[in-house]
This record gives C-alpha cells, sequence and structure tokens, in this order.
C-alpha cells in the first residue's frame, strides 16, 4: 500500500484496538441497551466541545446530507438491533460467524456501486479475514462445524445474523460515501446524532422507566471511559475509511476481534482452543496480504 494507505491502515486499526475496548466496557456494564444509549450521549458531548472552538463552523444541514446520515445511522442502529436478538435467542457460536457476513457484502457493494478495485493479493485477504471472523466462535475445525450455521437457515436467530450483516454493508457504504464528500468530523457528528435520536426514542417506551438513572449510577466510570474511547473509534476509522477503499477497511476492522481473544485469554481466562488460535492467524494473514496488495 502507498504511504497514505499506510496511515489509514494505521488509523484503522487503532481503530479496531477501541472498538474492541469500548465492547469489553459494555459487557462489563449491568443494563446493556441503557449503557450503549449513555455511551452515545457521552461521546456527543465530546463532540460539541470541538464545535465551540473559533473557526470550527457547522457547515449548512442540506437535505442529501441529512438522509445519507440518517439512512447510515439507520443502519447501524438496526444491525445492533439484529445482532441483539440474534445472540438473545440464538446459540452464539451458531449466530456471530453470520452476523460477521457484510464483509463478503461490502467489496461487491465496493465494485459495483462505487467503481473501487482490488487486486488479487487483496482479495485473498479479504477472503482470509472473513474466513477467520466466520470461524472465531466455531467450536472445532471441522467441515460440519464451518457449515452448521448455513444449515439453520430457517431459525429465526439465524435470519437475523443474516439480516445484521446485510444491514452493516449498506450503512458502510453510505458511511464511505458520507466521508467521501464532507467533512469527517461533521458526519461522524451528525451521525452519532442521529443514532443517539434513535436509541433516545426506543427509551421513551415505558418498560425502560426508571432504568436510566439507575445505569448511570450503577456504571458512570464505565459510561465515562466508554464515551471518548467508541469515539475514538468512531472518528479513526472513518479518517481511515476516507483514505482507503470500503472493501479494505471494513475486513480489516475485524482485527478488533484479535483483541478481544487477546483480551478473553489474559484478562478474563476465556479458554481459548485450536479454533481461536487459527481464526487469529487466518485474521492476522489477510491483514498481510491487504497491507501489500
Amino acid at each position: 500500500m502507498r504511504a497514505m494507505e499506510n496511515f489509514a491502515l494505521i488509523l484503522i486499526l487503532f481503530s479496531a484496538l477501541m472498538h474492541a475496548l469500548w465492547n469489553l466496557l459494555v459487557k462489563q456494564s449491568r443494563d446493556k441497551t441503557v449503557f450503549i444509549w449513555w455511551m452515545f450521549t457521552c461521546a456527543f458531548g465530546l463532540l460539541n466541545l470541538y464545535l465551540v472552538l473559533p473557526g470550527h463552523p457547522f457547515p449548512v444541514f442540506t437535505p442529501q446530507y441529512l438522509l445519507l446520515t440518517a439512512s447510515a445511522a439507520a443502519c447501524f442502529v438496526l444491525y445492533h438491533w439484529f445482532t441483539g436478538r440474534a445472540y438473545l435467542k440464538g446459540d452464539l457460536s451458531l449466530t456471530y460467524p453470520l452476523a460477521q457476513t457484510s464483509m463478503l457484502y461490502v467489496p461487491i457493494w465496493g465494485v459495483l456501486l462505487l467503481g473501487e478495485k482490488i487486486s488479487p493479493t487483496g482479495l485473498s485477504g479479504i477472503l482470509l479475514i472473513v474466513l477467520g471472523a466466520y470461524s472465531v466462535q466455531l467450536r472445532r475445525i471441522h467441515l460440519g462445524d464451518l457449515l452448521r450455521p448455513l444449515r439453520n437457515l430457517g431459525d429465526s436467530s439465524v435470519q437475523a445474523a443474516l439480516l445484521a450483516g446485510l444491514v452493516y454493508s449498506f450503512g458502510a457504504i453510505l458511511d464511505k460515501q458520507g466521508v467521501s464528500h464532507y467533512s469527517v468530523y461533521h458526519f461522524t457528528y451528525t451521525l452519532v446524532l442521529f443514532m443517539l435520536g434513535y436509541m433516545s426514542l426506543n427509551l421513551l417506551r415505558p418498560r425502560y422507566r426508571g432504568r436510566v438513572l439507575a445505569e448511570w449510577h450503577a456504571s458512570r466510570k464505565l459510561i465515562l471511559w466508554s464515551g471518548p474511547i467508541m469515539l475514538g473509534s468512531f472518528l479513526t476509522f472513518r479518517y481511515g475509511l476516507q483514505l482507503a477503499p470500503v472493501s479494505y477497511a471494513v475486513p480489516l476492522r475485524q482485527v478488533s476481534l484479535l483483541v478481544g481473544v487477546a483480551i478473553g485469554i489474559l484478562f478474563l481466562k476465556e479458554s481459548y482452543g485450536r479454533m481461536r488460535l487459527a481464526s487469529v492467524g487466518l485474521i492476522l494473514a489477510g491483514v498481510f496480504f491487504i497491507w501489500h496488495g
């Protein structure tokens, strides 16, 4: 990759690290849906600090800009909703691999809709990362286990996982369009604003009454850490996305899985097994191929 693209690689890998860390904080929270709302609220507050500086006026909201950001935000919120439904009702080893299928769609949309070009080496890297991300939650290296998620397409949790992957791929294309035509900071600001708005509408339902303040009292320190970490992940990924093809950027961000596996093994004392180690190896090999592709 050229020097500019090397910088994009560094930004995306840093974003992957931050992504894994804020997901770890979410896992440690008590009421995860409310915690995520607080995390976005904290991140949005930090985004506003930049706007008070002189010389950084916000651009005029055009209908096209609002439609783009609102649509991208809807895709990412729906992705979280579909994955939540899939994990709630389905076996993680069954649903998790299918939720990662966005990495198969994104290069296709990138080539067909954005005119991106993928080298044979880069394509090999993408496929290795897809295989690594697909297999990381499976139980063993066996053809039957690899095909198991695909044999349960009638299961509602499997369908939700597949929809999560599909809707995320649309969001990624909209994301690329946004950072290609607008300021990364302002696009991210509006994206977070819309996502926070959608989440707030959800929390207005009676079932969440009293839970917002309760989660603040229970997880205040985690929330204050999670806001800047998530914001760092959002901004660095989109600055990297501005410099690199979306066909490469989205698969590269799966390096967050390696961080998650490392945290699980080193700090949470989770078992690692041959399957996870093999998956980690595939993802690392994929990153190397994309870097040289």
